[in-house]
C-alpha cells in the first residue's frame, strides 16, 4: 500500500524537479585536424570555477562555503602538480580588477554555456544537432574576442576548468530510499566537471573533456588529485600514460 501511495507522488516530484535527465554518452571531443605538439605552445590557465555544496531534498543546490574553500585549496594543489605533465608551457592567469575583471567573468560564464551546449547537443546522441552528426565534426567557438583576456601574456591557448559538486543531504538520501521502495530512481548527489582548450587566435574550442558523474571527493587532497586527473585525461600534447606492462617493468 505504501508503495502504491508513493509512486504517483514521486512521479510528480520527478516531473517537477527534472531528476531523470539523460546523461551524455560521450565525454570528450576534439576539433577535426587539431594537433598540439609537445613543447610547441603557451597555455593560459584561467582560474577554475569551483562550486561545492549540498543537494537539498528537492534537488536544489545549496552552496557550502567551508566545502568550497577546501575544494579550492585541494584542487589548486592538484592542478599545480599536474601542470608539468601537460606537455607545454602553462602560465596562470592573474586575477584582473575593474572592467577587466568583469570581462574575465563574462568569458568564464560564456565557456560554461558553450560547454553545456556541447554536452547537450553533441555528446548526447539523442539530442545531437543535424550539423553535428557527421563523424569527426567538432565545431564550437567562443568568438575571437576571447583573446582580450590574454593580452600581454603571449599565450596561444586558454584552458578553462569548471567543477561542481553537490553532496546529497540527509533529506535527499531519505527520499532516495523511499523512491527505491516505489521502484523509482532518484540520484543523491551530482558531481560534474569539464575542461576545455580554446584557441586564442580564433576563439575556437579545440578540445573538451566533460563528465557528468565524476569520481573523487574534492574536499580531500586524494579526491582532488583523482578529479584533476579525470578532467585533464587525454589532454592534447600531454605526455602519454605508460602501458601497464611498461609501468610494471619500471
Amino acid at each position: 500500500m505504501l508503495r502504491g501511495l508513493l509512486t504517483p507522488v514521486l512521479a510528480m516530484f520527478l516531473l517537477v524537479t527534472g531528476t531523470q535527465i539523460a546523461q551524455a554518452q560521450e565525454k570528450s571531443g576534439i576539433k577535426e585536424g587539431f594537433v598540439l605538439k609537445e613543447k610547441s605552445a603557451k597555455i593560459l590557465l584561467i582560474r577554475p570555477t569551483i562550486k561545492v555544496g549540498a543537494q537539498s531534498t528537492g534537488g536544489m543546490f545549496e552552496p557550502n562555503a567551508d566545502w568550497t574553500a577546501q575544494a579550492k585549496e585541494n584542487l589548486g594543489a592538484a592542478l599545480a602538480a599536474a601542470q608539468g605533465k601537460l606537455g607545454n608551457e602553462v602560465i596562470v592567469a592573474e586575477e584582473p580588477i575593474g572592467a577587466a575583471a568583469e570581462k574575465m567573468a563574462d568569458y568564464r560564464a560564456l565557456f560554461s554555456v558553450l560547454a553545456d551546449s556541447v554536452i547537450r547537443y553533441q555528446f548526447f546522441p539523442g539530442n545531437r544537432l543535424p550539423t553535428k552528426k557527421r563523424k569527426g565534426v567538432f565545431e564550437w567557438t567562443m568568438g575571437p574576442g576571447v583573446a582580450e583576456i590574454a593580452k600581454g601574456t603571449g599565450a596561444d591557448y586558454a584552458l578553462f576548468i569548471y567543477n561542481e559538486d553537490q553532496y546529497g543531504s540527509t533529506g535527499r538520501k531519505i527520499l532516495q530510499i523511499f523512491a527505491a521502495m516505489a521502484y523509482v530512481s532518484v540520484k543523491s548527489g551530482e558531481h560534474a566537471g569539464y575542461a576545455g582548450l580554446v584557441d586564442l587566435r580564433t576563439g575556437d574550442l579545440v578540445w573538451l573533456n566533460a563528465d557528468q558523474a565524476m569520481g573523487g571527493d574534492v574536499r580531500t587532497p586524494e579526491g582532488a588529485q583523482k578529479r584533476i586527473g579525470q578532467l585533464l585525461e587525454d589532454f592534447p600534447g600531454s605526455a602519454p600514460k605508460p602501458t601497464p606492462a611498461l609501468a610494471a617493468a619500471k
